[in-house]
């Protein structure tokens, strides 16, 4: 065996999804796991905590990258421009970890606990950017809102990527963000009543 537990946590992480995707989360083992990798299981335990953290691996790099985007994005740049610069920063990181990717998908649709999992991988994402917002100085309110707004475009960005691989992922992240701008564009009216041909439903009680 090499002496670099790089290549053993890749062929645990390959072993894992192989087995998971054959034969389901709930009826693997970490022995099973560790045997098809050709690891012992001391070697697993190595380098994850249980069978779920091996499907997670590139938790820690994504939020380091993420935050060090964060804090590296020129400091005129508004909240949510911070967070594009930070998304385009993990672009190569993203790709690097494409194969697993779709795989992963589909063992966690299926596995209610890794559903569990991935809800908490996207909670602590969003409080690693929330953090790195504010110390770039941003007021809690205002980095906390940015965080959750920029998971919803990650989250988008990850599942329209993973429909469509041909799609060019750093295009694709700006061109979220610009939809996005659309979206929150002004509207140049401050209510239906600014509409006479608009009809406010009553919130009245009908007569009986």
């Amino acid at each position: 065996m090499p002496r670099d537990g790089g290549p053993a946590r890749l062929r645990l992480r390959q072993a894992a999804l192989d087995l998971y995707e054959q034969r389901g989360f709930d009826q693997v083992t970490i022995a099973e796991i560790a045997a098809r990798a050709d690891v012992t299981e001391r070697t697993f335990y190595r380098h994850f905590a249980d069978k779920r953290e091996v499907l997670f691996e590139g938790e820690t790099a994504l939020r380091e990258t993420l935050a060090t985007g964060v804090a590296n994005a020129p400091r005129a740049l508004a909240p949510l421009p911070t967070l594009l610069w930070a998304y385009r920063s993990a672009v190569p990181l993203l790709k690097g970890n494409r194969r697993f990717s779709e795989p992963l998908q589909r063992v966690i649709a299926a596995t209610p606990a890794l559903r569990e999992r991935q809800q908490a991988k996207t909670a602590i994402l969003t409080e690693t950017l929330t953090t790195a917002l504010r110390d770039r100085g941003i007021p809690e309110p205002t980095a906390a809102l940015t965080a959750r707004v920029g998971m919803a475009i990650f989250n988008h960005v990850a599942a329209v990527w993973l429909l469509h691989p041909d799609k060019d992922l750093d295009k694709l992240v700006s061109d979220t963000f610009e939809d996005l701008r659309a979206l929150t564009a002004p509207l140049g009216v401050s209510g239906p009543e600014k509409h006479e041909d608009v009809v406010v439903p009553s919130t009245a009680v009908p007569d009986k």
